[in-house]
């Protein structure tokens, strides 16, 4: 499993399509996300619902992964 920690989302939703030779429009009608969406995410505008960005990750072969990390107590400090 390959990690982009480094790349925000809209980034990361571009790079790929752009790799995979496919247009917002495709990815729009692929999806079932409307192009306005799909245009405002890439722009770093939107913000898009998980089950949206899971629809737009899948048909780029992507997925989310969220990890939550056990912050250090403040009064460890």
């Amino acid at each position: 499993m390959q990690y982009i920690a480094c790349m925000k989302i809209p980034e990361v939703i571009k790079q790929r399509r752009l790799i995979l030779g496919i247009t917002q429009q495709d990815l729009a009608d692929f999806s079932g996300v409307g192009l306005r969406t799909i245009r405002q995410i890439e722009a770093g505008k939107g913000n898009p619902s998980v089950d949206t960005l899971n629809k737009i990750l899948s048909i780029l072969g992507l997925e989310m992964d969220f990890k939550i990390k056990d912050a250090p107590n403040i009064n460890d400090v």
